[in-house]
Formats: structure tokens, C-alpha cells, sequence
């Protein structure tokens, strides 16, 4: 995700591929302990044998972990969402000091810009190659190896002024955050009770939307204060003490033995994988083909001096759409999917039709941030959902390929249509998006949840 947004074990290593039909119709708790000694075609009696000593020891980590009752673990929950917040702010920091990199790079500001591509083309292509090498790991080793990778490359970004090496420990940042983006979503469904594994995930993904509308806005400023070396270094403070809080709060989990994995790409023939992919394509290229551009986009409606204030809007209206997720994913994911595209398909309507009008831009702007904010927890929930880790390793590839794309595309209608291509081409993408999801009932996006209220 990326600058948008994105979160688990990157193996499927919870949930085993369907092995008969009544497992299809009532799927295996994505929670279960990787532990398990069951595998695709167990049956009833096998998984629910007494456990060993080893899988007892691991349901007893998992409930101190929770707590008691249905009380949420906040601790262990904000580390992974401040975990979200650096991958975002790692990915886009960048794109607010562009200039100052690309002058003491000695490249121009489109060179530079592909800093930003390099990331999200990481993320995208190696999503599922690393979720397969690094599928034994122990789980909080893997988080805590890609955070202590964003530092690395953030340490590196700061002192160097060669631009290849730059791109190349950006690089290594996207990768990272891959398996940050994998892990998330798995390791907050574990830390919480069935009916507020929902609640867990829109915390966890709170810092997306925290990276995008305060972090990226105090890092800009702090770059043309202090400078750009000095801002990246900051960043590199933040995943040391990160990985500092990680090792003292957050519970470890075992990896997947070998003989217990199933194919990633198997994860397609679940039912309602697919549509969700879907969605999510479509969704993330309308948004980064608008949100990339933005910029220009306000200075042909001559709003140019205004873009501080309409990012600002933006991200005020994106916290109040993950609050409101949070409170009610669990019991109102689809309604909230829904809701969402059609907030953001009628920001698209208004600035398709009436853009020239300040007035209208603010409220287009708070109707896209309401139905963009949520919109990184109510997808990786639903594909989690459908398809356990398998499906979430298939959504961090899909997300940051088509955000990569977003940018491509987006400079294409840019220079064969202007600006003002850009509201009708979300309109064209979130139309398709809108209907899949109503009609994902069954599957993808069902009116009640596995394990929801």
C-alpha cells in the first residue's frame, strides 16, 4: 500500500486450502495456531483432539495476548499500526521534498520521482515470492527483520548522494514493506477476539491514514526547515524505537512447516477471492490516478495555493471514514464497502462536472476521503475473510502493482486528455468496482461476516 495504504503473515500458513465441500461451506478459523497438526482434509474429530503441549503453550500465549474477555490488546495493536504508519511515510516522503532530493542527487525531478515507483513495484512483485521463503519463520522475527530494513534503507537514503545506491536501498524498503503490509492484518486477526477482529485491523491500519495526513504534511515541512538528510534520519529513529517496542509488546507466532503450506496463487479458487481482487484494482488505480496527480489537477482549476489546505481536508475526512470503519467492520463490512465506492464515485461526479467551483472541490474532497479512508481495512478484511493469508499475500501484490499503474496511467491521460481526464477515468473504474461489490453477496462480501456479530 502504499501511499494509500495496505497488512499479516505473508504465508497462508493459518488457513489450508479447501479440501472438501463441507470444509468450503464452513471454512477453518483463519486464526487457528499455525501449530496445528491439521492439514487440508482433516477431518472434524482429528483438529478437535486434545491438543499437544506445544499447541497448548501457543493457546495460552494467544489468550494472554488478547487479555481478558473482549478487551482489546492496545499496545501490541498501536506498534503494528505505527509499523503501518512508517511503511506509508518510508514510501512517500519523498514526492514532499522532490526537489531538494533531486538537486543534491544531480538528477532531475522526474528521475527522482521514480524513487516513489521503485518502492511500489518492490512491494508488488515480491509480495508472494518472499511470503513463500519466508514462510517457516517465526512471525514476529519476519516483522521485526522488515522494520529493522526500513531503517537500513532510511539510514542509507539520508547519507547518500549517489543515485543508483539510493534507488537501490529504496528498493529494499519496498520489499520490506511487503512483508510489513503481509503481516499486519494476520497479526491483528490473532491478537483479537472473533467478533472484534474487525475493530483490531481498522486500528492497526489507523496508521495509514495518520502517515498520509500528518506525517507526509510534518515530514514536508520539516524537510524545507531542516532538510531532507535530517528528515529521512528522523524517520530512521522511528523504526529503532519501533523495533524496541515490537520486541517488548507484540507476541511471537511459530511460521508454517513445509508439509502444512498451500499455494499462494491457490487462493484464487476460493470463493470470493477473486471478486475482492477485483475491487481492489480497481479502487487503488482510480485513487492513485487522482491522488498522484492532484496537484496539477488543482492547478488547472486554479486552486494551486490551496493544495496544503485540500490534502488537508482530505486527511481529516479520511481519519473520520477509519473511525467509523473501526466501530463497525465487524458487523457492517459490506454496507461500509458499499457506502464507500459511492462516496467516492460521487467525488468523482462532482469534479468530472463542476470542478470549477471551489466549494464543490471541498465537498468532493471530504465525500473521496470518507470513501477512501476506510477502504485499506474493509478490503484486507474481506480478502482475509475469503481467503485467509493466501488471499492477504494476493491483495499486497494486487494493491501496489495497480498503484504503480496508477501513476503510468495517470501520466498518460495527463498528456493525451489534461487534467480534466482524471475525475471521468475514476468514474469509469469505480462504476464496475461499485457493482462487483453488490454483487459479491454470497462471497467476497456477504452481509454477515464469518465470525461477525
Amino acid at each position: 500500500m502504499s501511499t494509500s495504504q495496505r497488512n499479516l503473515p505473508v504465508e497462508p500458513h493459518e488457513q489450508p486450502g479447501p479440501a472438501a465441500p463441507a470444509e468450503r461451506a464452513a471454512p477453518a478459523d483463519p486464526t487457528a495456531s499455525s501449530g496445528s497438526s491439521a492439514r487440508p482434509g482433516s477431518s472434524v474429530e482429528s483438529r478437535s483432539s486434545l491438543p499437544s503441549a506445544s499447541s497448548a503453550a501457543s493457546a495460552s500465549s494467544a489468550s494472554s495476548a488478547r487479555g481478558e474477555g473482549d478487551r482489546l490488546p492496545l499496545s501490541p495493536l498501536l506498534a503494528l499500526a505505527t509499523a503501518a504508519f512508517l511503511g506509508v511515510l518510508t514510501e512517500a516522503l519523498p514526492a514532499g521534498v522532490l526537489p531538494e532530493m533531486a538537486g543534491d542527487l544531480s538528477v532531475g525531478e522526474s528521475a527522482m520521482g521514480q524513487a516513489l515507483t521503485v518502492y511500489a513495484i518492490a512491494t508488488g512483485v515480491s509480495a508472494i515470492p518472499l511470503s513463500k521463503a519466508t514462510a517457516a519463520w517465526r512471525r514476529k522475527r519476519l516483522l521485526l527483520t522488515a522494520v529493522a530494513a526500513f531503517a537500513a534503507a532510511n539510514t542509507v537514503t539520508a547519507l547518500s548522494s549517489d543515485y543508483a545506491l539510493t534507488m537501490v536501498f529504496r528498493f529494499v524498503a519496498g520489499m520490506a514493506a511487503a512483508v510489513v503490509w503481509a503481516e499486519l492484518v494476520g497479526y491483528a486477526r490473532r491478537l483479537a477476539p472473533p467478533r472484534l477482529r474487525g475493530r483490531a485491523i481498522a486500528i492497526t491500519m489507523a496508521g495509514i491514514p495518520l502517515a498520509l495526513s500528518l506525517g507526509i504534511p510534518v515530514g514536508t515541512f520539516l524537510g524545507g526547515v531542516f532538510g531532507w538528510r535530517l528528515t529521512f534520519g528522523l524517520v530512521t529513529a522511528v523504526a529503532v524505537v519501533l523495533v524496541g517496542w515490537i520486541a517488548a509488546a507484540v507476541p511471537d507466532h511459530p511460521g508454517q512447516p513445509p508439509e502444512h503450506r498451500a499455494p499462494v496463487l491457490g487462493a484464487l479458487r476460493l470463493p470470493g477471492v477473486v471478486p475482492v481482487l477485483f475491487v481492489v484494482a480497481t479502487y487503488v488505480l482510480a485513487h492513485n490516478i487522482l491522488y498522484t496527480y492532484i496537484a496539477t489537477f488543482l492547478d488547472a482549476q486554479g486552486m494551486g495555493d490551496s493544495r496544503d489546505t485540500v490534502l488537508l481536508v482530505f486527511g481529516i475526512a479520511s481519519l473520520l471514514s477509519i473511525w467509523v470503519t473501526g466501530a463497525w467492520v465487524d458487523r457492517r463490512l459490506r454496507a461500509l464497502t458499499v457506502a464507500g465506492a459511492a462516496l467516492f464515485l460521487a467525488a468523482a461526479a462532482l469534479l468530472a462536472l463542476l470542478a470549477g467551483h471551489t466549494a464543490v472541490v471541498y465537498a468532493a474532497v471530504v465525500l473521496w476521503g470518507l470513501g477512501w479512508g476506510g477502504v485499506a481495512t474493509l478490503l484486507q478484511t474481506a480478502v482475509t475473510d475469503a481467503g485467509g493469508d493466501r488471499g492477504q499475500a494476493l491483495l499486497v501484490t494486487t494493491w501496489n502493482s495497480f498503484m504503480a499503474a496508477g501513476g503510468a496511467v495517470g501520466g498518460l491521460l495527463l498528456d493525451l486528455r489534461g487534467a480534466g481526464a482524471f475525475p471521468w477515468s475514476v468514474l469509469a473504474l469505480l462504476v464496475p468496482a461499485l457493482l462487483v461489490v453488490a454483487g459479491a453477496r454470497a462471497h467476497g462480501f456477504p452481509a454477515r461476516r464469518p465470525g461477525g456479530s
